[in-house]
């Protein structure tokens, strides 16, 4: 069994290393405090046995030898790094999750076939850079790795030369080795298993995404002297189109999600019209038709709203993300395991991206989710149990150690 006061004390100590006045963390990726909370992972790991590899683009590998060295390992774990007002336990409890396997094997004097690999992905949160996941990325073989070291932050620090700065730039090949099966435990980040009152969630798979950039073109004018009936306001031109994007989203059921979450205004400017406004759509949905559909949907939707206030109007997909679906072996490997130790299960759908996503196509993979509070994530309030924690970190041990020791 696993050690629940262990686990969450662990949680507790690198809850501390970029703690905020809130209660959250502010870990960004290559951040000091991002290099702090990986000096503190590796020296539990080696406490704890493991053999520890870096690759060059700072993914961390700590490995629990198996019996046969000639195995392919099975890896778990997940990121350190958050988003500027984060929380506890996004990212860390996989990664923790994994720690407090290999402790409890070690407790046992349990010994695997195969090797056990815990993961550090950098920069799963992409608040920093260009991009999120990127460590899982490279790894995967979905970008280029001089592409993500030549990316800058808003202060035009290169990924590569932060990555150098806080010693995490290894010598290792960025994956290009055979992986035996991943499972990645997180927090579920919505409010399902909680309302449900489920401890443990088998993920079956990801949303798709689909993200836009959208340039509403105006006309600046003075804020006291142009008539109503005769302005070009990009910005009411934006806000209708929000509110047009969000009913769009409930032509569907059950309703995709659909965010308009990020928006700049020229000139700013608290006594002149907005000549420019642009604003970003994040789009999310299981099926990758109906995502296709919504986009159409709200495409046209901004279109009429721009033609109808004589506004110019441009739409730039800026990225685009298939549906996942996770192996089904391993979707099941996690509800045999709850089965077996009498812990409530459900099948859930993630809303959000993860690594996991990214290793799917390499890997026999699986994640398990816990509840956190009020479905609350990416915040300062961000909270999770320790006894929702202990039962999908013995759900991990189980599936891994079956993973680990099937032929």
């Amino acid at each position: 069994m696993i050690n629940r006061d262990r686990l969450w004390q662990s949680h507790m100590e690198m809850a501390k290393i970029g703690a905020t006045p809130a209660g959250g963390v502010c870990r960004l990726a290559l951040s000091d405090e991002d290099k702090v909370s990986r000096d503190l992972f590796i020296s539990w790991a080696r406490e704890a046995g493991c053999t520890i590899r870096i690759d060059r683009v700072g993914n961390i590998f700590a490995r629990r030898a198996g019996t046969d060295p000639s195995s392919p390992p099975v890896i778990t774990g997940s990121h350190l790094d958050t988003q500027p007002l984060g929380g506890r336990f996004d990212g860390a409890y996989g990664v923790l999750a994994g720690l407090e396997v290999v402790r409890t094997l070690n407790d046992a004097g349990t010994e695997t076939r195969a090797p056990i690999d815990i993961v550090v992905w950098t920069d799963e949160e992409g608040c920093r850079f260009s991009s999120k996941t990127m460590g899982s990325m490279v790894f995967a073989g979905k970008i280029d790795e001089d592409e993500v070291r030549a990316a800058t932050d808003p202060d035009g620090k290169s990924f590569g030369a932060e990555l150098e700065r806080i010693g995490y730039a290894g010598s290792e090949a960025c994956g290009g080795f055979p992986i035996k099966a991943y499972f990645e435990n997180h927090i579920e980040q919505g409010p399902l298993l909680e309302q449900e009152g489920i401890p443990v969630g088998a993920v079956v798979g990801a949303q798709g995404q689909r993200c836009f950039l959208v340039t509403v073109t105006g006309e600046e004018g003075h804020a006291g002297t142009v008539p109503m009936d005769q302005r070009k306001d990009s910005f009411l031109g934006a806000a209708r189109m929000a509110d047009a994007i969000n009913r769009a989203a409930f032509q569907f059921d059950p309703p995709p999600v659909a965010t308009v979450a990020h928006v700049r205004v020229r000139p700013n400017s608290r006594n002149t019209i907005s000549g420019e406004t642009v604003f970003t759509i994040d789009s999310r949905y299981p099926d990758a038709d109906k995502l296709l559909q919504l986009e159409e949907a709200m495409s046209a939707a901004c279109k009429e709203i721009a033609d109808n206030m004589g506004l110019g109007i441009e739409i730039a997909r800026t990225s685009i993300a298939a549906p996942v679906q996770f192996n089904a072996g391993c979707v099941d490997a996690v509800r045999r395991a709850a089965e077996a130790r009498d812990i409530p299960c459900m099948d859930v759908y993630s809303g959000a991206g993860h690594d996991a996503c990214k290793i799917a196509d390499l890997a026999p993979t699986g994640m398990i989710f816990v509840p956190c509070e009020r479905g609350i994530s990416h915040n300062e309030a961000e909270n999770a149990t320790p006894d929702d924690l202990a039962a999908g970190t013995q759900v991990l041990l189980d599936v891994v150690v079956e993973a680990a020791n099937a032929d």
